[in-house]
């Protein structure tokens, strides 16, 4: 079977690359691929870097299994959705490379790291769902509500507005951009910094901050997954 997320630790971080060699689409295997890494960061009590191959970070779902319909696409959101959740409460800090495209799922993926760094460039990233016809699953709504500002709310959840690297550094969805040449000392830096960081706290403090979301993610998933709305809104 064909490795999708490889693992390589470092002194101050566990980096996990997507790459299969196409969009980097969220499939059952990658979901699985990404928590085994997550487990072994997990584990090491390492700060986690996240990165895509490059050119793209994801450009959401794997349309095979999202076209279906069925029983399976609800399986893969409630995956992804999942995924998410445990990036928001991760115990380590967990820092998003995107070195490219990061369009829905990829960039609810943004919304759930604690720092992310873009690449500049021609690149778009944004929540696109409804230009493509389907209504953004309520656990999307609420990653968006928590690090969007109101009128980027709008703009990229009812309007699928997609934006540059440096548009989404801007809005919300990126901390910073930096060149591609300059991405991979940009990661050791920022994770040397956050490995520096007291664990525990950073891990409590980012509950306190959370809360909210926390609170609210739960509900989420409730409706999307326990009141069937994610097929309602996506079948």
């Amino acid at each position: 079977m064909t490795q999708l997320v490889s693992v390589t630790e470092n002194d101050n971080f566990m980096q996990l690359t997507m790459d299969d060699g196409k969009r980097n689409a969220v499939s059952f295997a990658m979901a699985e691929e990404l928590n085994a890494g997550l487990d072994r960061a997990e584990a090491a009590g390492k700060v986690v870097v996240l990165s895509g191959r490059p050119g793209t970070l994801s450009a959401g779902f794997d349309l095979k299994v999202m076209m279906q319909r069925d029983d399976d696409m609800v399986r893969l959101v409630r995956a992804g959705a999942d995924l998410a959740q445990r990036m928001i409460t991760f115990a380590q800090p967990v820092v998003l490379a995107v070195p490219g495209h990061a369009l829905a799922m990829g960039a609810l993926l943004c919304l759930a790291a604690d720092y992310r760094i873009g690449v500049l460039g021609d690149f778009k990233i944004g929540l696109n769902e409804v230009a493509i016809g389907m209504t953004l699953p309520w656990f999307g709504v609420e990653l968006a509500r928590a690090r969007l500002g109101s009128q980027s709310l709008n703009n990229s959840v009812g309007l699928a507005r997609v934006y540059t690297p440096a548009e989404a550094a801007a809005v919300g969805y990126l901390d910073e951009c930096v060149a591609d040449h300059q991405l991979s000392a940009k990661i050791d830096e920022v994770a040397s910094q956050l490995a520096a960081l007291d664990s525990k706290a950073h891990h409590n403090t980012k509950l306190r901050a959370r809360e909210t979301l926390i609170e609210r993610y739960e509900v989420a998933l409730q409706k999307d997954f326990e009141n069937g709305e994610v097929m309602a809104s996506l079948g």
